[in-house]
């Protein structure tokens, strides 16, 4: 069966486990990789670097599917670019989802969402556009993550959460059921967030 071919915008770490993913989830074939200047014409395991973001109007005559593949820990803001220069092309962004992952059918994933290995997003969960949901993350019922949000590895969002656009909540933290975020915050890793959160908090310790 033919596999959809596939631009991922991002050359660096989470690039590699992006494709491990999407190699595994075996729906779409990947072509190349958009990368920074210095990373043209290398290579991410084995696909090559062909272009840098200037070179997506080309590319976009040839391939209809990309996938945002840069990482995000301390802002936001280049994952967000990246997606809305693809999205003003014309790109269609999926939803990728880990053979291994468990993604309830009463659960949403949004445009260009990666789910990865080992995740579990429940029944009643809503995750919006541009999202990582990391490795063994548990992401439990009602929760809301929206856009730009990257939930790291293992981390648990009990019921009813709500994410605010543009957060990253650390590896191993855990954030209590009902708890709400505001847009760009940052939790740090292994932390127990038990308080609401106002826009732009740096959890960055239990001290706080």
């Amino acid at each position: 069966m033919s596999r959809e071919q596939l631009i991922l915008i991002g050359a660096g770490g989470h690039a590699i486990s992006c494709i491990d993913v999407i190699e595994q989830n075996g729906q779409f074939q990947v072509i190349g990789l958009i990368g920074l200047p210095n990373e043209l014409n290398t290579k991410c395991l084995d696909y090559p670097v062909i272009a840098t973001d200037d070179g997506l109007s080309d590319l976009r005559a040839s391939y209809s599917y990309t996938l945002i593949t840069a990482g995000q820990i301390a802002e936001p803001d280049t994952r967000i670019r990246l997606y809305r220069i693809a999205c003003d092309l014309g790109f269609e962004l999926p939803s990728i989802v880990a053979p291994s992952a468990y993604v309830s059918e009463h659960a949403c994933l949004g445009n260009g969402t990666i789910v990865m290995h080992g995740a579990i997003v429940n029944a009643g969960v809503s995750i919006g556009n541009n999202c990582i949901v990391n490795s063994r993350t548990l992401i439990e019922h009602g929760a809301y993550v929206n856009d730009h949000c990257h939930i790291s590895t293992g981390a648990i969002l009990n019921g009813d959460v709500v994410i605010g656009a543009g957060s990253f909540v650390g590896s191993g933290s855990q954030i209590k059921e009902g708890i709400k975020l505001g847009e760009r915050c940052i939790v740090a890793m292994g932390l127990s967030v038990r308080h609401n959160l106002t826009d732009q908090t740096k959890f960055l310790s239990d001290r706080r």
